[in-house]
């Protein structure tokens, strides 16, 4: 030890001592690449091109800090509000909970509910969407599909629309409640329910009380439907088809005056 510094002390102070004239050999040539590049390059681009047109490998973190100790920033392009706007015009949305719980109605054609179930099968997966109208329980549309895409849901609407109340009445100004879910809130499906007329309410995050007269249907339906021991997807659509017309037209219940769904909405329709 000379001068009480020892051996490793001295190479650390050496190498120290040397760090300016390195950085600023260094700098020159990232300077260099970056100018090149209109000074629009950041330090990923500097590092690919310093080793594509130099030879040169340089660690990421030192350009990063030649950059920074220099000011070499890339010039940031400005967001274009136009492009912006429509971005966001495209984006999925949820909509207030118009719906607030309020399950009790009288009116037919006033408030649906829909959502999406799970219907396993000999080892596979069938998925059902259905719209019901709240105040007599109707099934107003459904759509059973081997694939969980927007297809479902849209063709769901479609059906909706063939409905032969709706050549009477109209759509507009029905309320059609549902969950959160990428579904309901995809532009297209938004898009669809605003060219009826119609008006979107969602649950809250979360909570599938605030849709519970789906949750209801559901449960009763795989209470009643024999869908697990269909062979194959046709028997399966069959078998659901079989449901749902005994349903809305065979299946009276207790708080529907002991009438089926149907039933009880032409009695509200004949009172109106």
């Amino acid at each position: 030890m000379v001068a009480d510094v020892s051996r490793s002390g001295y190479y650390k102070w050496l190498a120290r001592a040397d760090e300016p004239q390195k950085d600023y050999e260094d700098y020159l040539l990232v300077k260099k690449v970056f100018e090149k590049g209109k000074s629009k390059l950041g330090w990923r681009t500097v590092k690919m091109k310093l080793l594509s047109d130099y030879g040169v490998i340089m660690n990421h973190k030192k350009i990063q800090r030649v950059m920074k100790k220099y000011g070499l920033q890339a010039k940031i392009r400005r967001v274009n509000p136009y492009r912006m706007a429509m971005k966001k015009s495209l984006e999925h949305r949820t909509f207030e909970n118009l719906l607030n719980r309020q399950f009790t109605q009288d009116k037919p054609l006033n408030v649906f509910c829909t959502d999406i179930t799970y219907l396993p099968y000999n080892h596979k997966m069938a998925y059902l969407s259905v719209v019901k109208d709240i105040a007599t329980g109707e099934v107003m549309s459904w759509n059973l599909s081997q694939h969980i895409d927007m297809n479902i849901v849209m063709q769901t609407i479609e059906r909706m629309k063939a409905h032969p109340l709706f050549t009477t009445a109209s759509l507009t100004d029905i309320l059609i409640h549902s969950d959160q879910g990428v579904h309901y809130t995809h532009p297209d499906y938004i898009r669809a329910i605003q060219e009826l007329g119609m008006r979107q309410s969602m649950s809250r995050k979360g909570n599938c009380i605030d849709n519970a007269p789906i949750e209801s249907f559901f449960g009763h339906l795989k209470d009643d439907m024999d869908y697990k021991n269909c062979k194959t997807f046709n028997e399966l659509y069959s078998r659901t088809e079989q449901h749902m017309r005994y349903y809305n037209y065979e299946r009276p219940q207790w708080n529907l005056k002991k009438m089926t769904p149907v039933g009880y909405r032409n009695h509200l329709l004949t009172a109106a």
